[in-house]
């Protein structure tokens, strides 16, 4: 639901960028924000209409903010972070006290025990992003610091696709693109769907929403959508798809299914296989059951997966003649075992022999981001540098709370193994960990082992709450950015709307003050104040611009004028197009230089959670008597992430201020609910409240939440930790999806419902923790 309509106001209004898209924003004659889709946006995402009420939220963090126990008595371990009351407190103090910090434990420890976490969606600015500029931060006033690897997003595929094909840029951003599927495809299967919830907002900002009207286009052609998931939800109406129900978890072994189907029955490109790809053999032999016994066939798939033995016969038999595409979302590898479809659904890719052919073959996340599917720009979108890191200690993104909860403890990924350090200090910029992690008793813990949290933050979120310092800064609306991605066509000048809430600071001047307590200024500056920095980012794609001939706009016209036209490449399918048509000219970055089917490396690393090639493995956690059905904890259409919670637009999705669970018939008749019930949704870890949602179009054994509810934690009548807003990472589970990709298992989990029969607690998340 969109913002109140207001009566145009004769103001201009100016381009600005958000990661879920370009729009215009001003003041309206009474002095409110308005917000504006872009008018070149052919499908504007809704989540614009946050902003007009977050800006002067009563969630903003208005003034510095330092937790009195740490104030007391001084930094270390603390029971009471995340429980204590905070002090305001003014700027030279709060930096006075932290910069002495930093002098302490860069003395006592050095810069290995201080990580710079700072992960999440931040600024689509290209200078104030808050990882950026705290890591430049840090590697310039002392030296370095721990630091993550890969996403929440993407953990498992970002590890095991260079061992297969190639990066995840080279397979998701150039490659095919939804003009080809437009154009081209006839057949797609798309595991997990393409919810264009996901598909609308990309980092850096996209000004043109592509997805919807080329899968539109792709339907009136007559090509075939089959949305395979266990929510019909997962796909557009515009696809006019065919919904393939699956048990969450099992879309490898009908995977597997539908390989074996396709060989039995002659129906794979051989010469395909044999001129582009490694490996076929050792996993024929798996396959059809000659290295364990058990052939994997369509029956046996089909008491997996529940979908039924003809139907999956049938879908593979569709694909004769016809050019197909299969996808993958994100959501399939952020499960146990995630790496396993990412890699099965390539194989099935390269036995129809289409990968590299113009909408077809093999699309990682199509729907997922608003990145993949697209050209790419010719000239180059600059960033801040981030400076060199001394220190080479690292963990995958998803394995934080590991270790801080266990310093000097081993963990094994992608074939090394890693000592956790011994972190004294965290400092975070931008993303908020109580949203994208899991089981957050656990992670609440593990915040409590530091001897100091910093947090910049605009607004009181469950990581600022368990911080020591809370240094208020600015929202994208209250500073001048550039807003710019590699794959959308349009450079935004984000022009400052409004002033800042409260006292609040762009991080950049936060760093400059504590540079200069540190005595290293110029280091971190470069000698510019945020502007210089904005003309100096803006300048490389002004020369490549006129390197070409092409125009060419001083900054100063850039700035005045808004926005500029980049010039976009030609759809010519990158990298897997040339090395379809000229193999071994153009060979894969993998071992073999062709895809492989089997792979020896990983074979080598002894994981039997991963093995050599892709195979089914049962989960470790399946449902049980207790906790018998599968809760899909999956990304909200309302908002991104957590952003913007309290925002009007996203608490239009609540339901008297709380989360919706949606739930079968069947599981709600059973329990006694009905649409509208409050319900209680726990495991052994805790619960959450919701409020519920019946729906048929559902897998029977699945509730389904949204992520991104505030924590608004208490304890329920046995005390067990529940949050009352409805934040699903109460009950996930904390472990890797394996030792290979070591990336998180957030979105599948196992629980019980219950109708809930007390008296409904007050949801506070935003209120002011003090």
């Amino acid at each position: 639901m969109e913002a109140k309509m207001k009566v145009p106001t004769k103001k201009p209004l100016r381009p600005h960028s958000a990661h879920w898209g370009v729009f215009l924003a001003g003041d309206d004659d009474d002095g409110s924000l308005i917000v504006r889709p872009h008018p070149s946006d052919p499908d504007p995402n809704p989540i614009i209409h946050n902003f007009p009420d977050a800006l002067e939220h009563r969630a903003r963090v208005a003034q510095p903010m330092v937790r009195q126990g740490w104030l007391e008595d001084g930094p270390g371990p603390d029971a009471r972070r995340g429980r204590d009351r905070f002090i305001p407190m003014q700027w030279d103090e709060v930096l006075d006290l932290l910069a002495k910090e930093l002098r302490r434990v860069q003395t006592a420890h050095g810069a290995g025990s201080v990580f710079g976490g700072s992960y999440g969606w931040s600024s689509a600015g290209r200078f104030h992003h808050a990882q950026s500029q705290v890591h430049r931060f840090l590697n310039t006033a002392i030296g370095g610091y721990v630091r993550s690897v890969n996403t929440y997003s993407a953990g498992a595929a970002e590890v095991i696709l260079p061992h297969i094909i190639g990066r995840i840029d080279q397979v998701a951003r150039r490659n095919v693109t939804w003009d080809q599927i437009a154009e081209h495809s006839e057949v797609v299967w798309a595991f997990g769907g393409l919810a264009l919830k996901n598909a609308r907002v990309a980092s850096g900002g996209v000004s043109l929403h592509l997805e919807r009207g080329a899968i539109q286009r792709a339907a009136a052609r007559g090509c075939r959508f089959f949305g395979i998931s266990p929510q019909r939800s997962d796909m557009p109406d515009e696809a006019c798809s065919e919904w393939v129900c699956v048990v969450p978890g099992s879309d490898t072994a009908l995977m597997l299914g539908l390989a074996h189907t396709l060989m039995t029955e002659g129906l794979h490109d051989r010469a395909f296989i044999a001129s582009h790809c490694h490996g076929w053999p050792e996993f024929e032999g798996y396959l059809l059951g000659r290295s364990d016994g058990i052939p994997k066939s369509a029956k046996w798939a089909a008491g997996l997966c529940g979908v039924d033995e003809r139907a999956i016969i049938e879908l593979a038999r569709g694909t004769a003649g016809k050019r197909v595409l299969i996808t993958v979302a994100h959501s399939l590898q952020r499960a146990e075992h995630g790496e396993q479809p990412v890699w099965m659904a390539l194989v099935l890719a390269a036995m129809l022999g289409q990968i590299g052919q113009p909408g077809g073959g093999y699309g990682y996340a199509m729907g997922t981001l608003a990145h993949y599917g697209r050209r790419n720009n010719v000239v180059p979108v600059g960033a801040l540098n981030q400076g060199q890191n001394a220190i080479k200690d690292f963990i995958p993104v998803a394995r934080i709370a590991d270790m801080l909860l266990n310093p000097g403890g081993m963990l094994e990924y992608n074939g090394l193994n890693l000592r956790y350090p011994d972190i004294k200090l965290a400092y975070w910029a931008g993303g908020n960990p109580f949203h994208h992690h899991q089981d957050l008793m656990r992670l609440a813990e593990a915040f409590r082992r530091l001897d100091t949290f910093i947090v910049h933050e605009i607004a009181w979120t469950g990581t600022a709450r368990h911080a020591d310092i809370v240094l208020p800064c600015t929202m994208t609306l209250e500073r001048d950015d550039i807003g710019a991605a590699q794959t959308d066509p349009l450079m935004v000048a984000m022009r400052r709307i409004r002033k800042p809430h409260g006292v609040a600071r762009d991080d950049y001047d936060i760093f400059c003050d504590l540079s200069r307590r540190l005595g290293t200024y110029e280091d971190f500056s470069d000698g510019r104040d945020a502007m210089g920095w904005l003309k100096h980012i803006y300048e490389p794609t002004r020369q490549a611009l006129a390197d070409k001939g092409l125009d060419a706009p001083s900054f100063e016209e850039f700035w005045e004028t808004g926005e500029l036209r980049l010039p976009q490449a030609a759809d010519d399918g990158g990298m897997l197009r040339a090395f379809r048509h000229a193999p071994r000219d153009n060979p894969l970055p993998t071992p073999s230089g062709r895809i492989q089917i089997t792979s020896p490396v990983i074979a080598g690393f002894g994981y039997d959670d991963c093995p050599g090639h892709p195979a089914w493995i049962p989960p470790k956690r399946p449902p049980s008597p207790e906790h018998p059905l599968w809760l899909v904890a999956n990304q909200p259409a309302s908002r991104l992430h957590s952003q913007l919670d309290f925002g009007a637009h996203s608490q239009s999705s609540k339901v008297n201020g709380r989360e919706v669970c949606t739930m079968h018939p069947g599981v709600a008749s059973e329990r006694g609910i009905i649409d509208g019930s409050l319900v209680r949704v726990f495991n052994d870890r805790g619960a959450f409240l919701a409020v519920a949602r019946v729906c048929e179009d559902m897998h029977p054994c699945v509730v389904q939440i949204a992520t991104g509810a505030w924590l608004d934690l208490r304890r329920d009548g046995d005390g067990v930790a529940m949050c009352v807003h409805g934040n699903p990472n109460i009950v996930t589970f904390d472990a890797g999806t394996s030792r290979l990709g070591q990336g998180t298992t957030g979105q599948l989990c196992v629980v019980q419902v219950e109708r809930y029969e007390r008296d409904a607690p007050d949801v506070t998340a935003y209120e002011p923790p003090f």
